[in-house]
């Protein structure tokens, strides 16, 4: 056996690890760089530097797990996930719009009926409503990781749902503003948009903030009339003590009439109506019932009303005020500009 192999042979090692180099295969064979070299004069052949062609490995860093998720619910049910939930079922229109709202809407695959905010949930697969009833075949043939319900459904419609497999988070209504903010890190934990929300928190602050300062010299509260329905106009519903609407009235400046009546959906009588005379009527009815202004101050009785009278009498969007959701804020901010427009010059 020869002490040192021919060049010609090395070479022709060389150019096969070049070919299996070009096809991505490994090979087998180790080559020391320095066979190649010619041999110094003194006994330290092994080069001092580190070789100037090092290939680091290229493969990309797998993503790291997602944390399991365990919270309480507001029938104090424990509701656990094993990650951020990708595939939601949003039960009330209320929820839908924190979804979409924390920027979770991409995550929604089926929404209530009334969910009609923003524009984008109208084109969700619609699975019936808590009222006439849900599609549950449809809600399970979606395979939801999540269905969000609201304080509007039932806890036996929520037992009904479990019983089909369904991971269930039942979400409560808040009594006050900085109660929904916490719903709304509710729902970022569960769907894993914790920094958008606090974003949103923030802002939603700032902007409550700005009311409250204007609103904050104010000694004479505006009395207000919130029409739900008067299909009866000599007893119409008003909103009572307890209700979004009566939380973001007093919040604004005003004060509700409903407030001093017992219940949270409650007819005020016309004589009544008469009698605490109130200065501003808004029609919450306006949305869905299509009641205008002109149509109260026709009706028997009510010209003798002060609102009617100076022509005080104004549409308001009632989704505003009776969604627990973000855009509560939205619903402050126009209360306060209708019952106090000289303070938002």
């Amino acid at each position: 056996m020869p002490k040192y192999l021919p060049i010609s042979f090395l070479l022709i090692i060389v150019l096969a690890l070049s070919s299996c180099t070009a096809l991505n295969i490994t090979p087998t064979v180790t080559v020391e760089p320095t066979i190649l070299r010619p041999l110094a004069p003194t006994a330290t052949a092994v080069p001092t530097e580190a070789p100037t062609t090092t290939v680091e490995p290229t493969a990309t860093p797998s993503p790291s797990a997602p944390q399991p998720i365990t919270l309480t619910d507001d029938l104090n049910r424990k509701v656990e996930l094993p990650g951020p939930a990708q595939r939601i079922v949003s039960l009330a229109a209320s929820n839908t719009e924190i979804l979409y709202a924390i920027g979770a809407g991409a995550q929604v695959v089926g929404r209530d009926a009334y969910s009609d905010y923003p524009d984008e949930a109208k084109s969700v697969q619609n699975i019936g409503d808590g009222i006439s009833g849900f599609n549950t075949e449809m809600i399970v043939s979606l395979k939801p990781d999540l269905v969000l319900a609201a304080e509007i459904i039932a806890p036996e419609q929520v037992k009904a749902l479990e019983d089909l497999g369904l991971k269930i988070y039942w979400l409560g209504n808040p009594k006050t503003i900085e109660e929904m903010y916490a719903k709304l890190q509710v729902v970022a934990q569960l769907t894993g948009h914790v920094d958008e929300t606090g974003k949103l928190i923030d802002s939603l602050k700032a902007r409550v903030t700005a009311v409250d300062e204007k609103i904050a010299g104010v000694k004479d509260h505006t009395v207000v009339f919130y029409e739900l329905d008067a299909t009866n106009p000599a007893a119409p519903y008003t909103s009572g003590p307890g209700t979004f609407i009566d939380l973001l009235l007093t919040r604004a400046g005003g004060k509700n009439l409903g407030s001093s009546m017992q219940g949270q959906w409650v007819q005020f009588s016309l004589e009544a109506l008469i009698k605490a005379d109130p200065q501003i009527i808004l029609l919450g009815d306006a949305l869905w019932g299509g009641i205008t202004p002109e149509q109260v101050a026709a009706r028997a009785g009510w010209e003798a009303l002060s609102a009617v009278k100076e022509g005080h009498i104004y549409p308001f969007d009632d989704n505003l005020i009776s969604r627990p959701g973000p855009r509560m804020v939205d619903g402050l901010e126009q209360l306060a500009k209708l019952l106090h427009p000289d303070l938002f010059k």
